[in-house]
């Protein structure tokens, strides 16, 4: 991680430098990821937009996943730009690539509030104001009546074959949930998970369990991530114990830290000019994005379309990350 920042910090003044050096009008051609979930498309086309329209850009997008992307960028050097690379399933050959010169995180937050984790209603804390931490909820478990057993909570994990249902079953394990009345429960799908946590929100239910962000979901129900009122394990122990199936004796943690770097190439950062100010000043609030993964959502919106929705309703946001003179070629193009 140290290798990470250290680069980062170095490609900030690369920006400061290649700003002065490169501020063309005409920025040429760029390929550009877009990851194939719904915040990554709209990330994607909202650049696109921003890059053609404010500054001269031909802007290519590659469809893709977080590993296929990764290992095209790191060995091919396409494409240039990452906007929303998650990390820590690639980091040990991510701090390679940018310890070695190949790859630079230009942005390491581009999206806030983001992460895995536990949750419940807000409605739920508002209710029951001591729950502060999962140390607390845990206490609790009449508060979350299973539906096959009422006299024990019910914990909602992950579906089995999931990377996460091991971290579930362990974290279970650790907090000592079974013996304090609680009940782990394989929702069976994706569609089974997020239907428990819709079910439960339209009826005013209280519901415990997994669940990540940025996610519609999450933004539509207004979930809230608890705090798990202990530290973190630590590397080792989370991918050595915490993260593995039959893992023995593991240790209460809170959850590893999700992290989201914008990253571009070694070419890139050496032309990119003003482009790498403006991908370094972009970071997306997370109610923001939760909103507008909610709209896509309730739309039906693909990435170019949910991108004009959110230049048009998030003019005071977007309009921080670029000059005057940028935002008012992107205005005049909407």
């Amino acid at each position: 991680m140290k290798k990470i920042l250290a680069s980062a910090a170095i490609a900030s003044i690369t920006m400061t430098l290649g700003s002065v050096a490169n501020a063309q009008e005409d920025c040429g051609a760029v390929t550009m990821a877009e990851f194939n979930w719904a915040s990554g498309e709209l990330l994607a086309n909202v650049d696109k937009f921003i890059l053609e329209e404010g500054y001269g850009c031909e802007v290519e997008l590659i469809v893709g996943g977080t590993a296929p992307i990764f290992a095209s960028m790191n060995e091919k050097g396409v494409p240039e730009i990452a906007g929303e690379q998650w990390v820590n399933a690639i980091r040990d050959n991510l701090d390679a690539a940018v310890a070695e010169g190949r790859l630079y995180a230009v942005n390491t937050g581009p999206i806030d509030g983001l992460g895995e984790g536990w949750w419940v209603p807000a409605y739920t804390l508002e209710a029951n104001p001591e729950l502060k931490t999962v140390l607390d909820v845990i206490e609790r478990p009449d508060l979350f009546p299973s539906a096959e057993d009422p006299s024990l909570g019910g914990f909602i994990g992950c579906p089995a074959g999931w990377g996460c249902q091991a971290v579930n079953i362990n974290l279970f394990e650790a907090f000592g949930m079974e013996d304090k009345g609680w009940t782990l429960i394989d929702p069976g799908s994706a569609a089974g998970l997020d239907g428990s946590i819709a079910k439960a929100n339209e009826r005013g239910e209280n519901w415990f369990g997994y669940y990540w962000s940025p996610t519609a979901l999450i933004g539509k129900y207004n979930m809230v991530q608890v705090p798990f009122g202990v530290e973190y394990a630590g590397n080792e122990a989370w991918n050595t114990c915490i993260s593995q199936e039959g893992c023995v004796n593991p240790p209460q943690s809170a959850w590893v830290k999700s992290e989201v770097f914008t990253m571009v190439t070694d070419d890139f950062n050496a032309r990119g000019g003003p482009i790498l100010d403006y991908l370094a000043a972009r970071v997306y609030p997370g109610e923001v994005m939760g909103a507008m993964l909610v709209y896509m959502a309730d739309e039906q919106a693909e990435g170019a379309d949910a991108a004009i929705e959110f230049l048009i309703r998030y003019e005071d946001v977007w309009s921080t990350w670029v000059s005057p003179e940028v935002a008012a070629k992107v205005k005049a193009a909407l």
